[in-house]
């Protein structure tokens, strides 16, 4: 769970391997300063570096394929692909965002999180929860899912994931864990490629599946609408670093996209 405060420093409270952690993240003149609280502040320290996109590599990447890609490259020098590190954290909110508004999808996860997850250690703002473990997923009651607005299929999808989640975070190559997160039921590219690039700073993710994505790399890359078919062929020359071309053209293209399809949200209030 992340969480901004009035004094611009980022909050994020997560599950590591060693236990609960609270971290406070400042951007300052001299540098990024972190402070870390609970069993986990150690293990979360450590992956500072990862999570601000320092182990980040560009090697291969050729931005001047396309003029756009290349235009905004120059302007985005900073961009890196981030790494979460936490796979559980990052799979459930991809799960409830299939098939629903983002803002739906991040108000279910506040409201789940608030009633199932942990206290969040040291001076966190209050209120702040810890995600709860894959059997504290596995344990949310049906009603408690109903009222967040999540449907059977989607927390059906996340139980399901809990139940194998062992296997889900083994340290094993990329390619792996894009294989095991797809045998399971209710998971698909789209899912993966969320999960993959959240998690890990998957370079080459694709969501293939999204409602908006590839008509929005369609029109930045040819000038007109195209379909999951035509947007892999777009990115093929990319291969390795097509998610670094998406991010690219969304930070800068995005907000003058044609827009197609509902545009209300829907998101319900926390309650």
């Amino acid at each position: 769970m992340w969480r901004g405060a009035p004094d611009g420093a980022l909050w994020r409270a997560t599950l590591t391997p060693d236990g609960a952690a609270t971290a406070r993240i400042e951007v300052r003149r001299d540098g990024v300063h972190v402070e870390a609280w609970g069993p986990g502040a150690e293990r979360v320290l450590e992956a500072v570096p990862a999570l601000l996109g320092a182990l980040d590599d560009d090697e291969g990447f050729d931005p001047g394929l396309h003029p756009l890609v290349k235009d905004a490259y120059r302007r985005l020098p900073g961009l890196r692909m981030t790494r979460g590190g936490n796979l559980f954290e990052s799979l459930v909110p991809a799960v409830l965002e299939q098939r629903v508004v983002g803002l739906d999808a991040k108000a279910a996860w506040r409201q789940v999180v608030a009633r199932h997850g942990l206290p969040a250690p040291g001076p966190a703002p209050a209120g702040m929860r810890v995600p709860p473990p894959p059997t504290g997923w596995a344990d949310v009651p049906v009603w408690d899912w109903r009222q967040a607005g999540v449907e059977g299929q989607r927390s059906d999808t996340v139980r399901r994931a809990a139940a194998v989640a062992h296997r889900l975070q083994e340290d094993v190559p990329l390619d792996e864990v894009r294989r095991r997160l797809l045998t399971v039921r209710g998971i698909g590219p789209w899912t993966v490629a969320e999960t993959t690039s959240r998690a890990f700073g998957d370079a080459d993710a694709v969501s293939v599946g999204d409602f908006h994505l590839a008509h929005l790399v369609g029109w930045a890359l040819t000038g007109s609408r195209t379909d999951d078919a035509g947007m892999l062929e777009l990115l093929e020359p990319w291969r390795g670093h097509r998610q670094r071309v998406i991010r690219l053209i969304e930070l800068t293209q995005a907000a003058n996209a044609p827009r197609y399809g509902p545009r209300s949200p829907r998101a319900r209030p926390l309650t």
